[in-house]
């Protein structure tokens, strides 16, 4: 008798999905002894290959100021706790320019933060019991050692943790908790604004003292658009180049 390969049924080997393969006789009954096929076994994987669950993500959602970053954050929680889902809200403590425990939006839509974090806050896991989804609001601020521990926590109790915050300050260096981010995130998206100054996308933050550009101050200077506008490059330079002629004359 001949042999003929055919699709089996999907079964599943360890945490992997897989569909295997026999071999049959005409008939369609199985052989006594079965013939190893040369046809690979096609497999969806549904978790890692080393056989752990997949773990859930830390993403990093950055952006310049006045882009809705936390407009943002606000929609996905609402999204959240409207599906009867709970999520927890962080906050740097530093952060304090509507409230210690407040989280607003431009728009005027804000809500209260759960936990706030300063540099060396160790963070109690049992306050992500139950827990669907982690939101961060202004993570730039956070410590690196705050994002190894929002790193460990997507890992370890399996829950999504998404930062959003800027990504550089306004002489354009990164801020530590935003490299750290960048450094370990599974996902990173640019949340997109356009220029003040022109129609082009803004990917620096202008710092205004006066109504004029300026470098000085310390890299942690808190303030919302009466400060801080968002700028091309270009225009960046341009500002700042204006500035140096208006200081000179």
């Amino acid at each position: 008798m001949g042999a003929a390969v055919v699709p089996d049924r999907r079964v599943t080997q360890g945490s992997h999905l897989f569909y295997s393969t026999f071999s049959t006789t005409k008939n369609g009954r199985p052989p006594e002894k079965i013939i190893e096929s040369t046809v690979p076994s096609i497999y969806i994987s549904l978790t890692t290959f080393s056989g752990r669950p997949r773990v859930a993500k830390l993403y990093f959602r950055h952006g310049t100021v006045s882009s809705a970053k936390t407009l943002n954050l606000l929609a996905v929680a609402h999204n959240y706790r409207s599906q009867g889902k709970q999520v927890v809200l962080i906050k740097p403590a530093l952060d304090d320019r509507f409230g210690a425990e407040v989280i607003r939006s431009r728009v005027g839509i804000e809500q209260t933060a759960d936990i706030k974090v300063l540099a060396d806050t160790q963070m109690d896991r049992k306050n992500f019991e139950g827990v669907s989804c982690i939101l961060v609001d202004e993570a730039q601020f956070c410590s690196a050692s705050v994002i190894d521990q929002l790193r460990a926590i997507s890992i370890d109790l399996n829950i999504p943790v998404i930062c959003y915050g800027l990504r550089a300050d306004f002489r354009t260096q990164l801020f530590e908790g935003s490299r750290r981010l960048f450094e370990l995130a599974d996902s990173i998206e640019e949340v997109k604004t356009t220029c003040a100054f022109c129609n082009r996308k803004a990917i620096t933050n202008l710092k205004h003292v006066d109504g004029v550009a300026t470098l000085a101050g310390p890299a942690v200077d808190l303030g919302a658009e009466e400060k801080y506008f968002p700028a091309c490059y270009c225009c960046y330079k341009e500002q700042h180049a204006m500035a140096l002629t208006q200081r000179a004359a």
